[in-house]
């Protein structure tokens, strides 16, 4: 028992030095001397005064202040643990858990098509699922083979992934936007066994048909209720409707695979096991508040994270009714949220944006949505969307899928994505770390060691890779190559390793976590640092809340990168006149865009996010483009047209930029 308060106060003081700078120890050495033949009670409560006195407030404060806030992680965390802990032992996994839930509630709503109007018990689902999986191993499919699902979004989908989960089949998961060479290069990044569409994508199979191996099985399937099934659909709904035998499960095995979004090249193809879903599952219902009769309206593609895992996960592993609705309609979303009850609906900052551009209805405030989850809320108008809407808590989170990094806002706090305990760092091992500003590799000491970044400080966030525990374990990629990619060593301490988000944040004295950019996207001009991240949010403020995405592009002769934005107009509608009065008062001299683009069309992710990698390849240069160029006259404090003979003027430093 000495030996354990021994340790505990060694750490104690440890963590008191870092905000003390060293008061702490002269505090402990004068009540000592003060001390010789006190009560021990006294001689500790001198210490405590002489360390307040000496600087140690600042602790005292933080304690104060978010003591409550981690005890109510730490709760949430050590229970997520021990059920971890316990299915790991019961050797079960998604599937097994699905089964307790139905077996729980049988005639419970499962899922809600909100298009079609078909309701889903849970009885219903299983039974679904059951079939998928006793046909697949009739076809001889084995654990461990990977299955692709190209599907739109429907309670469907989750059927057919599940019923090939139930039987160790990996189902990859792919986005339905995709085509040819980027469809092909996911299908072989997951080693596909065969392949599973729908057919509303067969199109999109037959064009990518002379890319793909001839032996590679292809089978179509029609909508559940089809009056023309396909072959799949009839042997399918033909096969048993038991569950298959029940299999024993590794927790920390391969149990879908979820595919990066592309944005910045192709996608990577990510393992998601079995305990990480439950656990992302489990953390936004604990973290949101949920409880059985929560009714939540997925309106993300459910190939992603979001709304694979974060939506649909909550009927699979926790017993909620999801609404999945198969495309988002601004116009229909919150007459969806009335019409189905629903009382917590998730978001994408794109989504957001969209609410907030749509004309003001009586339906803004007649829904029940008391919560809303989800990420990329911006800053600039997270207030205005929660008061218009009404929505009471706003669960702002931060994460990938395949991340230990991940983070949860708890307590509403506006703009925060999410927080670490200051009180005891090593409950959820996260920092934030200096990087090079031009590089955006992380800064070393002397010691060979990162450097974490003060508070206010923006850095990369990383989080400590421990394979032990699952909640910090680091799963990677269907490759070697892009899991090493992914992980840097000896970063607080020789022989550590973390996981490398790409991303940049700041943090404040209190551990709360505030997205800044993509390590990749933020650029310097004029000596300063862009964040592209703020310059959309703000650009979008100012054209009514069209997309915008912000970059850098390279000008002959300059240093650092000229800011340009790219936005998409293809009715003409934004006027470019007027766009740089607007800027001017909401962005800084160095921030505002120098290039503007308007996009007559434009290329999107799944989730809604404007492509990058082409628009920055492209720059400013009007032969690559047909679309409309701008530049920022200075002397005439607005943008002009950008021509050809325009563009070499730049270029050619005859205009300044």
């Amino acid at each position: 028992m000495l030996f354990r308060f021994s340790a505990v106060l060694n750490r104690t003081v440890k963590k008191m030095q870092q905000y003390t700078k060293g008061c702490v120890l002269s505090s402990v050495a004068v009540a000592c001397w003060l001390g010789l033949g006190m009560n021990l009670l006294l001689s500790l409560s001198l210490v405590f005064v002489l360390y307040v006195l000496t600087g140690g407030w600042r602790f005292v404060k933080i304690v104060f202040l978010t003591l409550p806030r981690d005890l109510r992680a730490l709760i949430v965390l050590l229970k997520l643990k021990k059920q971890i802990k316990t299915f790991s032992s019961r050797k079960i996994g998604v599937p097994s858990i699905f089964y307790e839930v139905c077996d729980r509630q049988p005639e419970k709503l499962c899922f809600i098509d909100a298009l079609e109007g078909r309701k889903w018990t849970y009885r219903e689902v299983d039974t679904y699922s059951n079939q998928v999986a006793n046909h697949f191993l009739s076809l001889g499919c084995q654990p461990g083979d990977s299955v692709a699902v190209f599907m739109e979004s429907s309670s469907q989908y989750v059927g057919l992934w599940l019923g090939l989960a139930k039987i160790g089949v990996v189902p990859a998961l792919i986005n339905y936007n995709l085509r040819l060479n980027a469809l092909v290069h996911c299908l072989k990044a997951a080693s596909v066994k065969s392949v599973v569409y729908g057919s509303e994508l067969r199109s999109a199979i037959e064009e990518a048909a002379h890319l793909l191996p001839a032996t590679l099985p292809l089978y179509e399937l029609g909508p559940i209720d089809s009056s023309s099934p396909t072959l799949l659909d009839q042997t399918i709904l033909s096969a048993s409707c038991s569950r298959p035998p029940l299999m024993k499960y590794d927790f920390n095995s391969p149990l879908i695979f979820i595919y990066t979004s592309g944005t910045t090249g192709l996608p990577k193809a990510a393992k998601v096991v079995h305990s990480r879903y439950f656990y992302m599952a489990s953390s936004i219902y604990n973290f949101g508040n949920m409880n059985s009769s929560s009714v939540i309206y997925d309106t993300l593609p459910l190939y992603h994270t979001a709304g694979g895992i974060l939506g649909v996960g909550q009927a699979l592993m926790n017993g909620v009714t999801v609404v999945i609705r198969k495309r988002f309609s601004a116009s229909n979303f919150w007459f969806d949220c009335i019409k189905y009850n629903c009382t917590s609906a998730q978001y994408i900052g794109e989504i957001c944006r969209y609410l907030l551009a749509q004309p003001t209805r009586t339906e803004d405030r007649m829904h029940q949505v008391t919560m809303m989850y989800g990420n990329g809320l911006k800053p600039q108008i997270w207030t205005e969307f929660r008061d218009r809407f009404g929505i009471k808590k706003i669960t702002e989170f931060y994460g990938a899928t395949e991340s230990n990094a991940n983070a949860v806002n708890i307590d509403n706090r506006v703009g925060c994505v999410g927080f670490t305990s200051m009180i005891a760092p090593s409950m959820h091992p996260i920092s934030v770390i200096l990087v090079d500003k031009q590089t955006g590799a992380p800064l070393r000491g002397a010691d060979g060691l990162c450097m974490r970044a003060p508070p206010g400080e923006p850095g990369e966030l990383v989080g400590k890779i421990q394979n032990t525990d699952a909640i910090h374990r680091f799963d990677g990629y269907s490759t070697n190559d892009a899991t090493s990619k992914k992980v840097a060593h000896d970063v607080f301490s020789h022989g550590d390793s973390y996981f490398l988000t790409g991303d940049v944040l700041t943090m404040d004295e209190f551990g709360y976590l505030y997205f800044m950019d993509r390590t990749g996207d933020t650029f310097r001009w004029k000596g300063e640092n862009v964040s592209t991240s703020e310059v959309e949010a703000l650009v979008s403020n100012a054209i009514d809340k069209k997309d915008a995405v912000a970059y850098g592009v390279e000008v002959q002769g300059l240093e650092g990168r000229a800011g340009m934005v790219a936005i998409e107009d293809p009715h003409g509608l934004v006027d470019v006149t007027s766009l740089y009065k607007k800027l001017t008062s909401v962005l800084p001299n160095y921030a505002r865009p120098v290039f503007v683009r308007m996009l007559k069309a434009a290329s999107k992710t799944g989730t809604f996010k404007l492509k990058k990698v082409d628009l920055r390849n492209e720059g400013f240069d009007p032969l690559k483009t047909s679309d409309p160029l701008f530049y920022l006259n200075a002397k005439l404090g607005q943008y002009v047209e950008l021509t050809q003979s325009a563009y070499a003027d730049i270029q050619a430093g005859q205009i300044r930029l």
